[in-house]
């Protein structure tokens, strides 16, 4: 998460609105480790990882809907046998749960 820091305090310099999607859990395999952090802001700009870069796009997708829609956090998951997840490219094998929010100041 430190690794975001800068360019988050320049988003938030530029008042752009940021969702925030970390992984929570990974069950069985998976590409990165709880805690894994990943911004987008509401153009479409992306800072960190989630997913080693194989579930990135869909992230990008439900933060913007985040951000564009009812500012509501949510709970998401990608698993190898997750249809979306399959074509997205997560086939490690494991569940990777991810918790996006909008960040607020």
């Amino acid at each position: 998460m430190r690794e975001l820091l800068n360019d988050l305090d320049r988003w938030k310099a530029q008042g752009k609105q940021i969702a925030l999607a970390r992984v929570v859990d990974i069950e069985g395999s998976g590409p990165r480790d709880p805690g894994a952090a990943m911004a987008v802001n509401e153009d479409g700009e992306v800072i960190g990882s989630v997913s080693g870069g194989c579930v990135e796009g869909a992230v990008v997708a439900e933060a913007l809907a985040i951000l564009n829609g009812d500012k509501q956090p949510k709970l998401v998951k990608f698993g190898y046998s997750d249809d979306e997840a399959f074509a997205v490219g997560l086939t490690c094998g494991g569940i990777i749960h991810l918790f996006i929010q909008p960040l607020t100041w």
